[in-house]
């Protein structure tokens, strides 16, 4: 779907005192930047979920916990369902707590993801429904990582952050297994801003937080936040 034309339609639907799907930051910005405050309403499933559903008629939210013997990763969750063809605005933030892996999905696709989504990987899972509230007072935690790093260019840091050299990143982005703030990228030469988020497959889910300082050299200290 063009993306103009989805926003104008979240707008459209908002203004009819409907709901969106999952928003991630870059749909929230663009869609609030076109209507007012007093047009809707925004619903977390968590105090600092990602991604969100804005509303004038409340929405209806499955939260499923993802059962399987092996453990599992997030970036292969959410490999898997990109894998089904499932559109990221279907479903919400995929959580891995204390052992458990968890996803918020709309419940109008709820005997969708029941039937199609039974695989991780090469691992079988099963899905089973909880209830909201064992996960409303959840808050994340990261592992802050520094590095060193001679620009913001996305490849520059990711090489660092994962020990390879840019012709490697570049080549994982080409296969597509990059994906940054919710799409798949393909532009090495990217500047990261502080808040982009980026999944890597095979080495987890982080969020950019930009240059805490300098060297003499003239490079900079970077930081990054990994998903635990």
């Amino acid at each position: 779907m063009n993306e103009q034309y989805e926003i104008k339609k979240y707008v459209d639907d908002i203004l009819n005192g409907k709901s969106t799907k999952f928003l991630d930051g870059k749909m929230q910005k663009e869609v609030s930047k076109r209507l007012k405050k007093k047009d809707y309403l925004i619903y977390k499933p968590y105090k600092d979920a990602e991604k969100v559903i804005f509303y004038r008629e409340k929405p209806k939210v499955i939260l499923f916990e993802i059962l399987c013997k092996q453990e599992l990763k997030h970036s292969d969750i959410l490999g898997s369902l990109f894998a089904l063809g499932i559109d990221s605005s279907l479903f919400g933030d995929i959580l891995i707590v204390n052992g458990h892996y968890y996803i918020y999905v709309l419940e109008t696709m709820k005997e969708f993801f029941q039937f199609h989504f039974t695989m991780v990987g090469k691992y079988s899972i099963t899905l089973e429904e909880k209830e909201l509230s064992i996960l409303e007072d959840y808050e994340r935690t990261y592992e802050e990582i520094e590095l060193l790093v001679s620009s913001e260019r996305i490849d520059t840091v990711l090489s660092r952050l994962l020990n390879m050299n840019r012709n490697q990143i570049k080549e994982k982005m080409k296969q597509k297994e990059i994906l940054f703030n919710y799409e798949w990228i393909n532009q090495p030469s990217k500047i990261l801003q502080d808040g982009d988020i980026f999944s890597i497959r095979r080495y987890g889910k982080y969020k950019y937080k930009g240059i805490i300082g300098t060297t003499k050299k003239g490079n900079f200290v970077v930081k990054c936040l990994k998903y635990q």
